[in-house]
């Protein structure tokens, strides 16, 4: 195209009305604004892992922002459509995911090109498509047996676009790969901001992976520069930040500074936060986790950052939004079915307890057990009014790591869920059910994550024959063939080999490797 802007994928059905020389143009200019700024940003966050790997550097609360952290400032108002956030459900930009999400009962859906989507070039493009339709509510899918459309009340769409740190490689601009984000959020914005508008309603966005208000500033910036190309108000972007990075726990009063007249409130993303705690303090053998199954809500560093979530979104008043219920139902053992309801249900009363304002789930199924949750302890539309001034949160309490064991099952699982869910995503599957829970890229991180940590550090592991002794490389080879036999013929099939090749590779490396996504995307097949 002469406005500088390479197409490299393959053209569907109504792909070129969503890639029009306009949109793509929109989106170019944001490129070339904010590309150089993402890049020196990704700079910055290698830079400062490597003084925390030696030592030159470590985690606190930053003494150039304390005024803005003993500020009385507030964030602008919310919307009125978005002051009741009580359920939200997340899941990937697939037809009829989008439709039974915006069905489900909850008060927001949030459309994901993020960890639970699998960045095809087919599924980014069509994501958009399906949420064009979705926007004007015209969205329908015909499942053969049963065909889908939109009901009378909808749930309010937010749009995830991808981290910083991905690109998308069939689209060029000048020569170089798009950055995922900017092209996510650009052909979404171009698209339906002003129909959104025109509805009640507006652009609304989650935002994730940020360690820095630096980060945040980035982002404020974009919103101004495309409401100004499509002269829309300022501040009509409202946009919630996932606290899902170690680092941004230390910045979330000034992560909210910067988006203070775009800003929706912050996200306990706590499956990516695990995965964070991990990968920041990677030089840190103080850091060494238990099983994940063991790394709950109630305890240590998550317990910590999480009031610090409602306390700090509530004194700038807006939304503190609890984490993700990734349990499903289970249909054929209702044993099991109870356990895992009984583990949402405490789950969604220690966060309404505590004074969140809202929840995330991953089944339309837990909807109303949330929403009941919710209902009995949350009489108004949000809790903006319990300050929490009574808790006081430390840098002790931040980085405190919780305790248990290390066993073999815990090990087990890792692995299984690890080389599962990579083998469904190179296959274009980002959202993935195994073992009665909702699996995305976050979940593998933390897989991969624990296993590489406890291989660096050689963490005693408690085995099913009673020894204690640290886990060896040669031994998590034999448990990764162990745990391949069990699963039997699908194996033989697939894309296995690759996924198994990848984790691995990334269990096992000197150094540890950023995000997982990084080095699939290159195996990631065209759709």
């Amino acid at each position: 195209m002469s406005i500088g802007v390479t197409l490299n994928g393959a053209m569907h059905d109504r792909f070129e009305s969503i890639l029009s020389e306009d949109a793509l143009r929109f989106v170019a200019e944001l490129h070339r604004a904010f590309a150089p700024r993402i890049e020196q940003l990704l700079i910055a966050r290698r830079d400062r892992q490597a003084k925390l790997d030696t030592g030159a550097d470590r985690f606190d609360f930053l003494a150039s922002t304390r005024e803005v952290r003993e500020g009385t400032w507030k964030v602008a108002p919310l919307p009125e459509d978005i002051l009741d956030r009580r359920v939200e459900i997340t899941g990937p930009v697939d037809r009829k995911m989008i439709i039974n999400a915006l069905n489900s009962g909850a008060n927001v859906f949030m459309a994901d090109f993020e960890d639970a989507n699998s960045p095809t070039w087919e599924n980014n493009v069509n994501g958009q498509v399906n949420l064009f339709d979705a926007v004007r509510r015209t969205i329908t899918f015909d499942g053969g047996a049963k065909k889908y459309a939109l009901n009378d009340k909808p749930a309010v769409l937010f749009v995830r676009p991808r981290g910083l740190h991905l690109i998308e490689r069939h689209v060029t601009i000048d020569g170089k790969p798009a950055r995922g984000p900017l092209f996510d959020f650009g052909l979404f914005f171009f698209h339906n901001a002003k129909e959104q508008l025109a509805r009640g309603t507006g652009p609304y966005f989650y935002l994730p992976k940020l360690e820095s208000h630096l980060e945040a500033r980035l982002w404020n910036d974009v919103f101004v520069a495309a409401e100004s190309a499509l002269g829309i108000p300022k501040g009509s972007i409202k946009a919630t930040v996932l606290i899902e990075t170690l680092p941004a726990a230390f910045e979330m009063n000034e992560i909210l500074w910067e988006l203070r007249e775009h800003s929706a409130g912050l996200n306990c993303g706590r499956w990516d936060y695990i995965f964070s705690f991990i990968k920041k303090r990677r030089a840190d053998a103080s850091a060494l986790l238990p099983d994940r199954s063991l790394v709950s809500m109630d305890k240590a560093f998550l317990d910590a950052y999480s009031k610090l979530v409602i306390q700090t979104c509530h004194k700038r008043g807006v939304h503190a939004m609890g984490g993700m219920a990734a349990q499903i139902p289970i249909k054929n053992d209702p044993a099991a079915n109870d356990a895992a309801l009984a583990k949402v249900r405490a789950d969604k009363l220690r966060e309404v307890q505590n004074g969140h304002d809202g929840t995330w789930v991953a089944h339309p199924g837990l909807v109303p057990i949330a929403r009941e949750i919710f209902d009995a302890h949350m009489k108004g539309p949000n809790q903006l009014e319990r300050l929490r001034d009574d808790l006081t949160i430390t840098r002790e309490d931040l980085l405190a790591v919780p305790t248990g064991d290390r066993t073999e099952n815990g090990l087990r699982h890792n692995v299984r869920v690890g080389i599962q869910y990579l083998e469904a995503w190179l296959r274009g599957e980002g959202c993935v059910p195994l073992y009665n829970l909702m699996e995305d890229a976050a979940t593998a991180e933390i897989s991969r994550a624990q296993v590489w940590q406890w291989l660096k550090f050689a963490a005693p592991i408690q085995w099913a024959d009673g020894r204690n002794e640290p886990l060896s490389r040669d031994r998590l080879k034999t448990i990764v063939e162990e745990e391949m036999n069990a699963l039997g013929e699908r194996t033989a099939g697939g894309r296995f080999g690759e996924a198994r090749a990848i984790f691995e590779q990334l269990a096992g490396a000197e150094q540890f490797e950023e995000f997982l996504t990084l080095p699939a995307y290159d195996r990631l097949l065209d759709t």
